[in-house]
């Protein structure tokens, strides 16, 4: 019996030593600010993607598919550190009857609009990127 009991008694202290290791883990990982100043930083990233892509494509009303309103149905989204700035992709339609159009723009670290790729057929926007470096429209 006591080898028995001394296994068991062993086993209780593994659990409670593995479990209060795992809760230690656990909580350095959730609350590590380098995290969560990472996420703010994503966010402020994506928000500006938002306005840039509103803006340089002239869109009134735009529904957005991106990294923090994403929607699997349309596809997958993204937000990258890239060379200090950012590279966002998502998708963007003008309407509910308009097809959904994939972009991906390249954000320098001055919050510039470096490069706009976008998969649209608009002649209005095929007209634009002629005249405008940054905007490269794909059919």
């Amino acid at each position: 019996m006591t080898s028995a009991m001394n296994h068991r008694v062993g086993s209780i202290i593994f659990g409670i030593i593995v479990g209060l290791a795992v809760a230690a883990w656990s909580y350095q990982w959730l609350a590590n600010p380098e995290r969560k100043l990472a996420r703010e930083q994503q966010e402020n990233a994506v928000q500006l993607s938002r306005t840039l892509l509103i803006s340089k494509l002239q869109l009134t009303g735009p529904e957005l598919v991106d990294p923090l309103a994403p929607q699997r149905k349309v596809g997958k989204v993204y937000v990258y550190p890239s060379q200090g700035g950012w590279e966002v992709s998502g998708f963007y339609r003008r309407s509910e009857d308009d097809p959904w159009h994939a972009y991906l723009m390249l954000i320098d670290s001055d919050d510039l609009l470096r490069s706009l790729k976008v998969r649209d057929e608009s002649e209005h926007l095929a007209a634009m990127a002629a005249a405008d470096p940054t905007l490269e429209v794909l059919p």
